[in-house]
């Protein structure tokens, strides 16, 4: 999505200096109806690590959502921002016991899990919680696969789910993630004929599963149009339909990116156009903000932004795009180069659009003296 006429409106008449992100409420307000409308038997857990801000937790608390949380830090911040604790999830499989007794100790009851090590961490600092185990899956379609870090083969997922109910705790279900800007509709289906069969093997043994978590993976509009949230919302109950039949168990999603994703818009300028010999056809562009500023995602350029800039419509050309920091691995677009109008110019504004997501939350401290990226909520 373009920027909002409230968002040039915003940098028009508050001038902020340095990159900054500008997020407009009302299209997160717009993603997170269309969700409902699309998948109304789900409830929908905000991943709260794609953009805390507290304007965006409050708003989504505000309309009933409930919440993913990645650690205590977050739990906090849901809970601040006005949710209960039976609306939230310590959704990391990577947690300390002394973390997950806090999380207890704040009302939490529901855990992720993908090992036995962590269901047993859990049976002692969380006693009697609901735990859901990660399925691992293969991620084909993503532009950014999460399929080795998380989650475990389904065979091991009944071992883990098994051992829970041994020590106390409820098996509650499964979850998996297809990975993030997922655009293969796809996907989904391989991973729920996963998760029935472990609901299956567990059935045959008295253990009754209540629950799918189907993670997140719902992209956002970059420089490629994707699928609208009905679709996704379509060929999700269809192959809940195929694998579970009429026995259909409750289902939660966890839209980060697609909730807040194409709500946002970061301002940028140029600092520095040149080249590195005199018969280099390929500029090099270097902006005030790069990988350390907020735009890690384009690591091995998986993530493509829009960028817009006030000579659009001007003769373009390929050139690499760079930021600003005395790091050799802060270059965003070279393998496959960004074309950009020829005249640009140093000095020149320009938008990164779709940069509502994974921008703030991955902004350095102070690398290199500078400052973390700015953030307003309109």
């Amino acid at each position: 999505m373009a920027a909002t006429q409230r968002i040039l409106d915003f940098l028009a008449t508050r001038r902020p200096s340095g990159p900054c992100l500008v997020v407009d409420l009302e299209v997160v307000r717009e993603n997170f109806h269309a969700f409902e409308k699309a998948l109304p038997d789900s409830r929908i857990f905000y991943a709260v690590k794609a953009n805390p801000a507290p304007e965006i937790l409050r708003l989504l608390a505000s309309l009933g959502s409930s919440f993913d949380t990645a650690s205590v830090a977050e739990i906090e911040m849901a809970l601040d921002a006005g949710a209960t604790p039976d609306r939230i999830s310590y959704g990391n499989t990577i947690k300390k016991e002394r973390d997950i007794a806090r999380a207890y100790e704040l009302g939490i009851r529901l855990f992720a899990v993908d090992c036995v090590e962590e269901v047993e961490k859990v049976a002692r600092a969380a006693p009697q919680a609901r735990v859901f185990c990660r399925v691992l899956t293969d991620g084909e379609g993503a532009e950014w696969p999460l399929s080795r870090k998380f989650g475990c083969v389904p065979a091991m997922a009944v071992d883990v789910l098994r051992h829970a109910r041994k020590l106390g705790l409820d098996a509650y279900g499964v979850s998996f993630h297809v990975g993030s800007q997922q655009c293969d509709l796809t996907a989904w289906d391989r991973a729920l004929a996963d998760a029935q069969r472990v609901f299956a093997t567990l059935a045959e043994e008295g253990i009754t599963l209540k629950m799918v978590n189907m993670g997140g993976g719902f992209p956002t509009r970059y420089l490629k149009d994707v699928p609208q949230a009905r679709a996704y919302g379509e060929a999700i109950f269809e192959a809940l339909r195929k694998h579970f039949g009429n026995a259909i168990p409750e289902t939660i999603i966890e839209p980060g990116r697609g909730m807040v994703g194409n709500a946002g818009v970061i301002k940028s300028e140029v600092v520095l156009i040149s080249k590195k010999a005199d018969n280099d056809n390929v500029r090099w562009v270097y902006l005030d903000i790069g990988k350390f500023g907020g735009l890690a995602e384009t690591m091995d350029e998986a993530i493509r932004y829009p960028i817009v800039t006030p000579r659009d419509g001007d003769e373009m050309a390929p050139c690499v795009l760079a930021g600003p920091t005395c790091d050799s691995a802060d270059v965003l677009y070279e393998k496959v180069p960004y074309a950009l109008p020829l005249t640009l110019t140093i000095g020149d504004e320009v938008l990164i659009e779709g940069t509502g997501a994974y921008t703030t939350t991955y902004s350095a401290v102070a690398f290199n003296g500078f400052e973390p990226l700015r953030s307003y909520v309109i």
